[in-house]
């Protein structure tokens, strides 16, 4: 029987004395119970982390002057995914560059795609 006094830990069950406000035993059972709660979160997170990063790899890989143009197929060959980027730059003029992170690219004619690195401010 836990005494009024007593609590237990949200992760192990462990009978705890201390702090009022006290709800892990330890650091490793904090850090187990935020985890689990988190996982489906933190993985869907893992796997967008992961298609940006091959992106900006591939951009990076293609675009070896600052300012390349290359075609669709080989973004396709290179695992490149359009679905996922981080910003987004409209001209004046309208034409819209898609950036991962620094590296960016412009979609022109008959599947042809302008990379460029965008200058720091």
């Amino acid at each position: 029987m836990i005494k009024k006094d007593e609590k237990e830990c949200l992760e192990c069950g462990a009978k705890m004395k201390g702090r009022a406000d006290k709800k892990f035993c330890s650091d490793q059972c904090r850090v187990s119970y935020n985890n689990k709660l988190n996982r489906d979160e933190t993985a869907y997170m893992n796997n967008v982390t992961n298609i940006l990063r091959k992106n900006r790899r591939v951009l990076i890989e293609l675009n070896t002057t600052g300012k390349t143009k290359v075609s669709r197929d080989k973004l396709n060959e290179k695992g490149f995914d359009f679905n996922y980027l981080t910003s987004q730059y409209v001209t004046k003029e309208g034409a819209i560059y898609h950036f991962c992170y620094e590296q960016g690219y412009l979609a022109l004619e008959k599947n042809w795609y302008l990379l460029v690195t965008k200058k720091e401010a």
